[in-house]
């Protein structure tokens, strides 16, 4: 996935593992969109969130039963994982049965936590904190490199714009290249945070607006969190992409970046 193709890879799936039936369902779908496309695929799901706004919400079905079910995801359709971890003792746990490890935006300054992930020896995937500049994750990603690990990718997720916004600044992806391979979070850079609810909300009728720009701007990757039925997703269903949209998307994108390759 690391290596340099002419096509971007993408990190897709359900923000959080609900169930077998839904994991397998999803996987099974992206994968046969992928293939079609020639985009090089890993299944994305939280094993558990801990990074909730309320404490009645959704954080998971329990984190073996969880790790299990993407292991089984990837060994079914013979295809990468990728799953984020909080603390230091999940990452020799989710390494055990995930290929990537991936640091929540809001932990990503943590080094013990980014030490613990790059010590497994899977790949690293740092996500920019909201609070953080472009220039400041070259850091983050040393972090990896002195814990004898070259294997880490950076995903922007957007910058804190307000209390309630985000925006993306694409100058970030080629300033962010220069330090690792760069992946851009188009669903989570649509969240509308800090809502009087407690409940995170989000604008995916902008998801193709985001993800075109950073297609255009040499993004390596795209990150995008995608449910059959958002309305019901038990998290972040405000902000993700209707499955039945993503085949669509993913055409015209790898028209777009089909064309940028000619220049």
């Amino acid at each position: 996935m690391l290596n340099k193709a002419d096509n971007f890879f993408l990190l897709a799936g359900p923000c959080a593992i609900e169930g077998e039936d839904m994991a397998m369902k999803i996987a099974e779908r992206i994968v046969s969109i992928t293939q079609k496309l020639n985009i090089p695929y890993t299944f994305k799901g939280s094993f558990k969130k801990a990074n909730r706004s309320r404490v009645d919400s959704f954080t998971g079905i329990g984190d073996e039963k969880a790790l299990k079910i993407l292991q089984k995801v990837g060994q079914t359709f013979g295809i990468p994982t990728v799953t984020d971890i909080h603390q230091v003792s999940d990452a020799a746990m989710a390494a055990e049965y995930v290929d990537i490890l991936q640091i929540p935006a809001f932990l990503v300054r943590q080094t013990d936590l980014v030490v613990a992930a790059a010590e497994t020896g899977k790949v690293v995937n740092l996500k920019k904190g909201q609070f953080m500049s472009p220039e400041s994750m070259q850091f983050a990603v040393q972090k990896v490199f002195d814990s004898g690990n070259k294997k880490a990718l950076i995903t922007d997720r957007g910058t804190m714009f307000g209390y309630q916004d985000l925006v993306v600044d694409f100058r970030g992806i080629p300033t962010m290249r220069q330090f690792a391979p760069v992946v851009m979070d188009v669903t989570h850079s649509l969240q509308q945070p800090n809502q009087t609810t407690g409940v995170t909300g989000g604008r995916p009728d902008m998801i193709e607006t985001i993800a075109r720009a950073a297609i255009v701007n040499n993004a390596d990757g795209l990150f995008i969190e995608t449910h059959f039925d958002p309305a019901n997703a038990k998290s972040d269903g405000a902000n993700m992409l209707h499955l039945d949209l993503l085949e669509g998307l993913l055409t015209r994108l790898v028209a777009i970046r089909k064309t940028i390759n000619e220049f």
